[in-house]
C-alpha cells in the first residue's frame, strides 16, 4: 500500500510555468506548504478526492443472477466464472480508496491554518464546509474498502480495514494489524457525524438570515456570507443529507447476516438511520412520483440546471450534455448499440404480473406460452424482450434465435446470449446518426445515491426490528406503507392483495422487499452486494430464454467458493506486510 499510494500522491507536487522544461526552477516546485499561500491549490488537495468516487454505473451485474455480459473478456464475466483471485480482484478498492484518504487526510491536517477569504466570516465559514466536506468523504471511501474488503480471518474473526486518520508519509509504519469489523464501523460514523454537525443538510441560498439553518446562527451575520459559503454553488458535493444517507448504508451493512456477528449496530439503529434521510422528504409522501423511469424522464433531465436534483436524487454526478456512452454500449446491435448488458430468465421470472401477483402465485394469470403479457410495468421499462418497440423509430427487436436479425441470440458478437437487453439506464431519444456514424448525445446523468434505495432500507430493516407494520421511533411510516407506495408507483393500482397477504408475516414480507429491491435497483449495482450481506447463494446459473422455441436454457454458471462471501485484501498487500491478515480463504 506504501508505494502505491505514494506514487498516487505524486501529482500533488506539480510543476508551473518552467522556463526550461528538463531543469524546472527550484521555486516553481510546488510543495503541500503552498496550501497556506494558495487558496486554491488547498482547495485542489480536497477536490481531487472527489475524483476517485466510483462515477458510472458499476455492472457488477454480469458477477450475478440478474445479467450476463457478451463481452467475453470482462472481469466481472471472469470473476463469476472462476477466476477471482486476490491478485486480479476486479472489486478491489484499495489503492484508490486509501489514495483518497490521504489526500482527505493532508487537507485536514493543514485546513485550519489556511486563510480561505479576506472576510474572516466567509473564510471561517468555508473552512467549516470544507472541513465537513473532508470528513464525509473520507467516511464515505473507508465505507467502500470495508464493503468491498472486511472479512473472516483464517482464526473466525471478523475484521474490518486499516484505519488512516493521519498522512502517511514515506516514513510511515503501514505494517499494522487490521482492526475490528466493528471498529473500522465505528471511524467511519465519527466521520459522517462530524460531516453533519460541519455541513448543511443540503446547499441552498438563502434569502433571509430566518432561513439559514439554525447551527449557523452564531457564525453568520450576512445572507450574502452565508451563501457565498453554503450556498447552490456547491450543489452535489458532500452535504449533511449526503452523510446521513451513508450512515443508512452503513448501518444496513452492519446490521445483515454476513456482517451482524461482528456489529454492534442493528436492524433498528438501520431504520433509525435511514428514517431520518426520509423525513427531510416528508416520509413515503414524499416519494417522486417518477422515480423509478428517472433515466428516461425527458423533460425533467433537459430541465436540469444549477446543480439541481430531481426528486427522485439525493446525489448524483455532474450532469454530461453529450451523453450517449450507455446507449452505445447497451442499446441492441440493430439500433447500432454493442448490446453488453443482458438481463436473465432468472431476473425476467421475478418480475410481478400487473396486479402484483408473482408468477409462481396459484391466484396468478400468467400465461407461460404468453410471457410477457399482463406483466409489472416495470419489466417493459427495464427490460427489451422479443417483440418491445425500442428507439427514436419504434423498431421492433426480435430475440428469437430463428428470427434472422442482428438482435439474435448469439447472432453477433454484439447480440444478447440470454435473449434480452437492458432498456433502463437508457435514454431512448438518443439516436444514432447513419449519415456521419456520430450518436447525438443528450443530458445524463449517474445517480449516486436515490432516495428509492434509502426507502429500501428502511422497509427491509423496519421489518425486521417491528415487523411488517411497526415503526421505528423516529417515523409514522411502516415497511408494509413504503413497499406499498413502490409497488402503487410500479403497478399503478391502489389495490395490492398479495401485499396484504405478505404483511401478515416478517418471513413472506422479507421476501417481497428483497424481491422489490433487485427490481427498483435493478441495473445500478445493488445485487451483488445484497446477495453477499444476505449470504444467499451466489452460485445460481444464469439463464436465457429463446422466443423461437419458447424454452428456458442455461447460459453462464456461476462458481464461487464459500469464503468468496467476502472479498479479499490485496495480495501484494499481505506479501508485503506481514501484519496484515488476509481473510480466511484468499
Amino acid at each position: 500500500m506504501k508505494r502505491n499510494i505514494i506514487i498516487l500522491l505524486a501529482s500533488l507536487f506539480v510543476f508551473t510555468n518552467c522556463e526550461d522544461n528538463f531543469e524546472p526552477n527550484i521555486e516553481n516546485f510546488k510543495d503541500l506548504d503552498t496550501m497556506y499561500a494558495d487558496q486554491k491549490y488547498a482547495m485542489g488537495i480536497l477536490t481531487t478526492a472527489y475524483r476517485y468516487l466510483p462515477d458510472g454505473y458499476p455492472n457488477i451485474e454480469y458477477a450475478t443472477d440478474d445479467a450476463v455480459t457478451n463481452e467475453r473478456g470482462h472481469r466481472y464475466l471472469e470473476m463469476a466464472t472462476g477466476s477471482w483471485t486476490a491478485q486480479d480482484n476486479p472489486i478491489d478498492m484499495w489503492v484508490a480508496g486509501y489514495g483518497a484518504i490521504q489526500y482527505l487526510n493532508i487537507f485536514l491536517e493543514r485546513s485550519d491554518d489556511i486563510v480561505w477569504a479576506e472576510d474572516p466570516e466567509v473564510s471561517e465559514l468555508l473552512k467549516q464546509r470544507m472541513r465537513g466536506e473532508a470528513y464525509g468523504l473520507r467516511g464515505i471511501f473507508l465505507y467502500y474498502i470495508l464493503r468491498n474488503h472486511a472479512g473472516y480471518s483464517p482464526g473466525g474473526e471478523l475484521l474490518g480495514v486499516p484505519i488512516l486518520t493521519e498522512f502517511q508519509d514515506a516514513n510511515a509504519d503501514f505494517n499494522t494489524s487490521r482492526p475490528t469489523f466493528q471498529e473500522t464501523v465505528n471511524q467511519i460514523m465519527d466521520d459522517l457525524n462530524k460531516a453533519i454537525d460541519y455541513l448543511p443538510l443540503v446547499y441552498d441560498n438563502s434569502a433571509s438570515m430566518e432561513e439559514i439553518p439554525d447551527k449557523f446562527e452564531d457564525d453568520v451575520t450576512t445572507v450574502s456570507s452565508y451563501n457565498r459559503a453554503m450556498g447552490n454553488f456547491f450543489r452535489q458535493r458532500v452535504d449533511g443529507l449526503i452523510a446521513m444517507a451513508f450512515r443508512s448504508k452503513v448501518a444496513m451493512l452492519s446490521a445483515s447476516p454476513a456482517f451482524q456477528e461482528g456489529s454492534t449496530l442493528g436492524w433498528r439503529d438501520a431504520a433509525i438511520y435511514s428514517a431520518d434521510v426520509l423525513n427531510y422528504i416528508g416520509g413515503v409522501a414524499g416519494l417522486a412520483p417518477n422515480g423509478h423511469t428517472y433515466y428516461t424522464n425527458t423533460a425533467e433531465l433537459d430541465g436540469l440546471q444549477e446543480g439541481i436534483n430531481p426528486a427522485e436524487i439525493l446525489w448524483r454526478t455532474n450532469i454530461s450534455t453529450t451523453g450517449s456512452a450507455q446507449e452505445e454500449t447497451h442499446l441492441p446491435p440493430s439500433l447500432f448499440g454493442n448490446g453488453r448488458m443482458n438481463p436473465t430468465q432468472n431476473l425476467i421470472e421475478v418480475f410481478p404480473m400487473s396486479d402484483g401477483y408473482p408468477i409462481t402465485h396459484p391466484l396468478s394469470s400468467y400465461d407461460p406460452t404468453d410471457p410477457f403479457v399482463n406483466r409489472d410495468p416495470r419489466l417493459s421499462n427495464y427490460i427489451v424482450y422479443n417483440g418491445s418497440t425500442l428507439g427514436v423509430n419504434n423498431m421492433q427487436i426480435l430475440t428469437g434465435s430463428a428470427s434472422g436479425t442482428d438482435d439474435a441470440i448469439n447472432n453477433l458478437e454484439t447480440s444478447t446470449r440470454t435473449g434480452y437487453y437492458m432498456k433502463k439506464r437508457l435514454r431512448l431519444d438518443i439516436n444514432f446518426n447513419n449519415a456521419d456514424g456520430s450518436w447525438q448525445g443528450k443530458i445524463t446523468y449517474v445517480p449516486r445515491v436515490r432516495f428509492t434505495e434509502i426507502f429500501l432500507n428502511y422497509a427491509e430493516a423496519a421489518n425486521e426490528a417491528y415487523g411488517p407494520t411497526g415503526t421505528a421511533p423516529n417515523s409514522n411510516y411502516s415497511a408494509i406503507d413504503v413497499i406499498r407506495a413502490i409497488r402503487e408507483r410500479a403497478l399503478g393500482v391502489t389495490s395490492d392483495p398479495y401485499l396484504d397477504e405478505a404483511s401478515n408475516s416478517k418471513e413472506m414480507m422479507r421476501e417481497l422487499i428483497r424481491n422489490e429491491r433487485r427490481l427498483e435497483l435493478s441495473f445500478e449495482g445493488f445485487r451483488f452486494w445484497d446477495l453477499r450481506r444476505w449470504e444467499a447463494d451466489l452460485n445460481v446459473t444464469a439463464e436465457g430464454y429463446d422466443a423461437s422455441t419458447g424454452q428456458i436454457f442455461d447460459v453462464e454458471p456461476r462458481t464461487y467458493a464459500d469464503h468468496m462471501n467476502y472479498g479479499p485484501i490485496p495480495f501484494s498487500e499481505v506479501l508485503k506486510y506481514n501484519n496484515l491478515i488476509q481473510n480466511r480463504g484468499w
